[in-house]
């Protein structure tokens, strides 16, 4: 099968983008697709999964957790957040939770215990740009929570959990905090301080070509080289490289090397495989196993080269 067409064929969240992205299509068509993520496939599951508190729960990980993991789930499906059934589920988690630091460890309690809301975050910056990520998607960008993430920006350009102990940045605390920025930007329009920190948190990456040492050139962390979907909070070479497409970013040399090696790995079928899947805190299942083909890692590679083009190419 041709790969576009399984593409097409798949999960409503899956085909609406692979027809934004990879085709040529009138944009009545492509907001025709989006319609359907919240009513069938793994949208509309995610949303009858909500608890009556605005929670999505599972036994074996913390409330926080399998909430925050599937709403950014939520929002890779690309589900329209004028949605009513999206509105309404924003609404119930809203009203319905609560940060609260209990002992230096946070959790999500009811109202009554005070504390911030669920989009207003908590104290780790991996965490509090997945928050920002998903309530500005969602219609609920929180000034106080950007700032504090601009306040944490490390010199080097970067974020990490570990500071101020640690005064090195980290790869997957960054694309977390730079995935969380660029929404807010989306929702209430670009600001000098967002967009500096930004391109600053940019810079970190591309200065490391992606996924390699400063100093010797050699390779950060083999598992940046493997594609997995959901991400969960870890980084990957794939999940920077959406995320400067999704940024809008002009071609940039440093790039190349990146992309060089996502090419690498396309599979003589034109696809790309799941080499990980972090999905241990979800409430839906994503439904692609490891070591077999991914239509979200084929669907976000191919957009990725669709974008840069020509120029991507190595010479």
């Amino acid at each position: 099968m041709d790969t576009l067409d399984w593409l097409l064929g798949s999960d409503p969240a899956i085909r609406w983008q692979a027809i934004r992205d990879l085709t040529d299509a009138p944009e009545a068509a492509i907001e025709r697709e989006r319609s359907r993520v919240s009513q069938e496939g793994l949208g509309a599951i995610i949303l009858r999964e909500q608890r009556s508190d605005g929670s999505w729960r599972r036994q074996d990980a913390p409330a926080w957790r399998t909430t925050l993991f599937t709403l950014q789930l939520l929002r890779a499906t690309g589900i329209d957040p004028a949605d009513s059934a999206v509105l309404a589920a924003m609404l119930r988690l809203e009203t319905g939770l609560r940060w609260n630091d209990l002992d230096g460890c946070w959790e999500l309690r009811p109202p009554e215990t005070g504390g911030n809301t669920f989009f207003e975050g908590e104290e780790e910056p991996c965490i509090n740009g997945g928050a920002l990520a998903v309530g500005s998607y969602f219609g609920r960008p929180v000034e106080s929570l950007a700032a504090r993430l601009l306040a944490e920006q490390l010199e080097d350009g970067g974020w990490n959990c570990e500071a101020p102990a640690s005064t090195r940045s980290s790869f997957h605390t960054t694309i977390c905090v730079l995935e969380g920025l660029l929404e807010y930007e989306r929702a209430v329009g670009s600001t000098p301080d967002v967009s500096n920190a930004r391109r600053r948190g940019e810079e970190y990456l591309l200065t490391r070509v992606l996924h390699r040492r400063i100093s010797t050139g050699e390779i950060v962390d083999r598992e940046f080289l493997e594609f997995a979907f959901p991400p969960s909070y870890r980084y990957d070479v794939l999940r920077a490289l959406d995320y400067f497409r999704q940024a809008q970013s002009t071609f940039d040399l440093r790039l190349r090397d990146a992309i060089s090696l996502m090419e690498s790995k396309r599979q003589p079928d034109g696809r790309w495989l799941l080499d990980r899947a972090y999905d241990e805190a979800l409430t839906a299942p994503v439904g692609e196993r490891a070591g077999e083909p991914s239509r979200w890692n084929t669907l976000r590679a191919l957009r990725v080269l669709r974008y840069f083009g020509p120029d991507a190419r190595p010479e």
